[in-house]
């Protein structure tokens, strides 16, 4: 689930960071920009923390 809202968060950023490239001008400023990509390495920080655990409890190490 973390994962899927990681790449979902992403893809909001990287739709910013492609139309301000082509010149249509994004829709979220520096600091909307910097939050977004904040929030999707969070989420994905999460997801990867919690398949660790969910794999470490599988193997009962």
């Amino acid at each position: 689930m973390f994962l899927w809202a990681s790449a979902a968060v992403f893809a909001v950023f990287f739709a910013n960071v492609a139309l301000g490239a082509f010149g249509g001008g994004g829709f979220l400023g520096d600091v909307g920009e910097m939050l977004v990509l904040f929030a999707a390495s969070i989420l994905f920080v999460m997801a990867i923390l919690k398949q660790e655990a969910d794999h470490k409890n599988k193997n009962g190490s």
